[in-house]
């Protein structure tokens, strides 16, 4: 053989060679990858073929399964109380996945790894691949009083619950919703229509207000200036400090006022006070004498400008700008100019006061199990951060709770009296300046948590346009907690 001929016969052995390795390792190793890939065409096609796993609330109501169907495809998906779940669940289509059913895919499409034995074994006793069963965090009583409550304000917005001690969120709402039964259709010209009407629709009923979209905080943000104040900086409750009617902010011609234009006591208050009645010129002023830059870093802590949070859905990070200028320092530290959070966000910032300054992780998904049964995983509760300290989220806690207890509290009537007063609960209410919402009237705004003393629950509303806090969103929190509380004692 001569020379030319035995380096192409060795090149072609090389290339044979490669092409068994490579072979082999998609078979080892990419086999479940391909298999999942929605863009392959046998997947695509045998996806309606086996029983998706169902999803479960954490006190066992079913409100996603897949039901038996004649036609082609052998099952549909169904969503029992499509909209007021939809913000959690997402929907499962033809053509896509959203939500927890995008988040938790494989599990319940029966993909995942962990199912890949029961799978073999199914397939050679003949029974067909079924998913796993995904059971959330999300309570059915404190979610069905978030939606009611929302739907009732007739207004864009949304609501979150989160248990302050696990990071366990117990009800996530949205309006305007939409049903994701809508997107079960197998018709592709029926759901490219359905789609369109909801993705043109001016009330973006498929945007998850809850953890996609921001708005400013407005009052409630004095939980972080209050936090960072009381955190080394020569601050506490009972601190009296300068609390002018109007307040003159440097290098500008503008001031700072209070709602209404009302005077702040006589002029000289206790922090404690000037929280309970949401003195803007009293905040506004220790914003300035703080700094943008400790106002941030507090911020931070409590999970601001943090862009790799999931539940395990993708969740939009909240924002305190790097801010330095005196006078938007002081503007920032009442929760306007730049400032933006999520109502998830609302909810940490009560979640980390009621859990002695510890914010959890907030999650979604409690456990997954097999069909047989099998435990496939389980929630582990994690800390996010230590917002501040044990005696500084004291300290905000009892500020929190004098909004709600003292008659002259801002939140006084709408969650301290009648039924209210039983549930002890602690809050701030914020009342935003936000030239995006195009209805005209400020964003309501609530943090709180309850009850106080043993707390099991936080929550954070947003009603765009709903005017004040204390009127449109606290009513709000107050259905929720009192629904969640009442399902907890009788468990």
């Amino acid at each position: 053989m001569n020379h030319g001929l035995r380096r192409v016969s060795i090149l072609v052995l090389i290339m044979f060679g490669l092409l068994l390795v490579n072979v082999n390792y998609v078979q080892a190793f990419q086999a479940t990858s391909f298999a999942g890939d929605p863009g392959n065409g046998r997947v695509f096609s045998q996806q309606f073929q086996y029983q998706r796993g169902p999803i479960i609330t954490s006190d066992g109501k079913m409100i996603a399964d897949s039901v038996p169907v004649k036609g082609i495809y052998s099952y549909q998906r169904h969503y029992l109380q499509g909209p007021v779940y939809a913000p959690v669940t997402g929907y499962d289509s033809m053509y896509g996945v959203t939500g927890i059913e995008a988040a938790e895919n494989k599990l319940l499409n029966g993909t995942d790894t962990q199912l890949a034995v029961r799978n073999l074994v199914d397939m050679i006793t003949g029974k067909k691949k079924k998913g796993a069963t995904v059971q959330l965090t999300v309570n059915s009583a404190a979610q069905q009083a978030a939606y009611r409550g929302l739907k009732a304000s007739g207004l864009p917005g949304a609501a979150v619950a989160i248990d302050p001690s696990t990071g366990a969120i117990l009800a996530m709402a949205s309006v305007p919703t939409y049903d994701p039964n809508s997107y079960t259709t197998f018709s592709g010209k029926q759901l490219n229509r359905i789609d369109n009407q909801y993705r043109n629709s001016k009330s973006q009923p498929l945007l998850n207000r809850a953890l996609n979209a921001t708005y400013p905080p407005g009052s409630t943000f004095k939980v972080v200036t209050s936090s960072t104040a009381f955190s080394g900086n020569g601050y506490n409750p009972d601190k009296v400090v300068y609390a002018p009617t109007n307040l003159k902010l440097p290098n500008t011609s503008n001031q700072l006022i209070n709602f209404d234009n009302e005077a702040c006591g006589s002029g000289r208050v206790p922090v404690l006070y000037a929280f309970t009645v949401s003195c803007n010129t009293v905040f506004g002023d220790i914003g300035m004498k703080l700094g943008g830059a400790k106002l941030r870093a507090q911020a931070d802590k409590f999970g601001f400008n943090n862009p790799n949070l999931t539940i395990p859905v993708p969740v939009a990070p909240s924002n305190y700008p790097a801010v330095s200028d005196p006078a938007l320092t002081a503007y920032s530290a009442i929760g306007q100019y730049n400032d933006t959070v999520t109502p998830l966000q609302e909810a940490m910032l009560s979640a980390a006061i009621a859990n002695n300054g510890a914010l959890m992780k907030p999650y979604l998904v409690q456990k997954a199990t097999a069909p047989d049964l099998t435990p496939l995983q389980s929630a582990q509760p994690s800390m996010l951060s230590q917002a501040v300290s044990s005696g500084v989220a004291q300290e905000v806690g009892r500020m929190m709770r004098s909004v709600v207890a003292d008659p002259a509290g801002t939140a006084h009537i709408s969650a301290g009296t009648g039924a209210a007063a039983s549930l002890n609960i602690a809050g701030k209410t914020g009342t935003a300046q936000n030239g995006m919402n195009n209805i005209g009237l400020d964003d309501a705004v609530f943090t709180g948590f309850a009850p106080y003393g043993n707390p099991k629950i936080a929550v954070g509303v947003v009603v765009q346009g709903g005017g004040l806090g204390a009127d449109a969103s606290a009513p709000i929190a107050v259905q929720i907690i009192q629904a969640y509380l009442s399902n907890l004692a009788k468990r």
